[in-house]
């Protein structure tokens, strides 16, 4: 885990210039650095937002989901964003509610061929059947590439799955010690870019849907309710902003993946908004409203499929009722709050 703190005197001149500034709250955030939903904790900081909501953000960042999550349980970080699947898993093992959806990463989860052997597999993908896959376990990469699979008629028994860091698959793959790798962007466009590989399916080709998730620890969310609103807020209208200029956006994007040692050109910068929609505080709600009593929400179905993939990989026995650790508590809390609903919907 990596701590820092970002401080900038705009944002605090902003907040103490204002005649009823706010108090300033400590809240812990955690993220992963260099990917695109966690962008807007960045643009967040850097203009000054959260101040103006009387929070003062402590950042925490990890290499990966998984020790993402476990780092909860010391209570080292409130809230924060991950992947689908570290999603769940929190859920089970650290009782992590998910409070909202970073964004649609479907295409940005994609099953990759060298690019010497990329045509043949896209002519004949059974000819996938023996191949070795060399991606991160129990991952949305790993959904993404077994949905593919299944897309093809294949079998996860059919391949050989090696489990591996993104790094060492972006290695493996660019020195030729492998032709199928599952990465997640922007290592996809990392192992494009700089060693000729080719996106062959995703997990939009494959009818999977994979999205980030917003968490909050439940005691934290307990205890401190209207920081967890007031920081949904702040990611919203982060992403209003980044939406509404996307030439600024481009280039705060650039020195944040720089920040995190990715380096991809603007081209790819660019793909990324394109293909990885963001949900307003409106579209929140409605993906994840449940109609009647016992309803499913559009999101539940999302997690249901990621929880059968986990149980199916032997991640846990039962995977648990997407209604027992999604809620959209937060998101009202902000819809019902004048204050925050303008706030959220800010592009200014």
């Amino acid at each position: 885990m990596k701590r820092h703190h970002w401080t900038f005197a705009a944002g605090i001149a902003l907040a103490l210039a204002s005649a009823g500034a706010l108090a300033q709250t400590v809240i812990k955030i955690s993220y992963q650095p260099a990917l695109y939903w966690s962008l807007p904790f960045y643009v967040a900081n850097e203009k000054g937002w959260y101040a103006e909501l009387g929070l003062k953000p402590e950042f925490s960042t990890f290499p990966a989901g998984v020790p993402q999550i476990a780092a909860s349980a010391s209570k080292s970080w409130d809230v924060g964003g991950a992947g689908s699947v570290p999603a769940v898993l929190g859920a089970v093992r650290y009782n992590l509610l998910t409070i909202g959806i970073t964004n649609d990463e479907s295409y940005a989860n994609a099953l990759l061929a060298t690019g010497k052997t990329a045509a043949g597999f896209v002519k004949n993908p059974a000819s996938i059947k023996g191949q070795t896959i060399v991606l991160t376990a129990n991952s949305t990469g790993d959904y993404a590439v077994q949905s593919c699979l299944a897309k093809w008629g294949l079998k996860k028994a059919d391949v050989t799955f090696k489990s591996m860091g993104q790094a060492e698959v972006i290695s493996a793959m660019s020195s030729g010690n492998a032709d199928l790798g599952g990465l997640w962007a922007p290592n996809t466009y990392t192992l494009e870019e700089k060693a000729g590989a080719k996106q062959i399916c995703s997990g939009q080709d494959a009818g999977a849907a994979v999205p980030g998730a917003l968490m909050v620890r439940a005691d934290y969310a307990k205890s401190d309710p209207q920081n967890v609103a007031r920081f949904l807020a702040v990611y919203l209208r982060s992403w209003k902003w980044l939406n509404a200029h996307k030439t600024e956006a481009i280039a705060m994007m650039k020195k944040f993946y720089a920040q995190g040692g990715v380096t991809i050109s603007d081209a790819a910068m660019r793909k990324e908004f394109d293909t990885r929609p963001t949900f307003d505080l409106a579209q929140q709600l409605k993906i994840m409203h449940r109609p009647g009593a016992n309803g499913a929400s559009e999101v539940d179905g999302w997690f249901a499929n990621i929880g059968a993939f986990m149980k199916a990989n032997g991640t846990f026995a039962d995977a648990p009722m997407p209604s027992k650790f999604i809620t959209d508590e937060f998101l009202q809390m902000v819809d019902r709050d004048p204050k925050l609903k303008a706030f959220a919907n800010r592009a200014d």
